[in-house]
């Protein structure tokens, strides 16, 4: 009886990290294929010569931001809408503003930050090109904050939620 006990208790335990791990690994299936979609878009209409990096931005409205170089070798950041409209691509050259470190830079020079989650160059229609950063304060509440790329103004603050 004891036997039983073991057994069928590891394979609920076993059960359920199969089951875990299925979730996840389908939960980011949606994500990687726009992130694909997308980088293949910025690729066939010219907007980069080299794809480096993407991921899913979420503002007013989703994009998928796109980091590369063009065929010069200029580094840029295309916004694609998740829609894949190819009128509304947005595109910025990365030495045209200000960097992640900069804008994590003017966050840490006016706020109290416990831990940074996440740091997103993004874009919104109303400003353009944004710097999304996620982060906990001394508090541990959540906070979001929106730095304007060009110029590393503050645009919107999101705080203790």
């Amino acid at each position: 009886m004891k036997n039983w006990i073991i057994f069928i208790s590891i394979f609920i335990v076993s059960l359920a990290l199969v089951i875990s791990v299925l979730v996840i690994w389908n939960s980011d299936k949606p994500f990687n294929e726009i992130e694909k979609k997308a980088e293949e878009l910025a690729l066939s209409t010219n907007s980069l010569a080299v794809v480096s990096d993407s991921y899913v931005y979420n503002g007013n409205k989703p994009y998928v931001t796109v980091f590369g170089e063009d065929e010069d070798g200029n580094e840029k950041a295309i916004f694609v809408p998740i829609s894949l409209e190819e009128d509304s691509i947005q595109e910025v050259f990365l030495q045209d503003g200000i960097t992640k470190e900069q804008a994590l830079s003017v966050l840490n020079n006016e706020v109290e930050v416990e831990e940074i989650l996440h740091t997103k160059l993004g874009y919104e229609e109303e400003v353009g090109p944004v710097w999304e950063i996620t982060y906990t304060n001394g508090e541990e509440k959540l906070n979001y904050v929106y730095i304007i790329f060009e110029d590393g103004q503050w645009w919107k603050r999101i705080l203790n939620l």
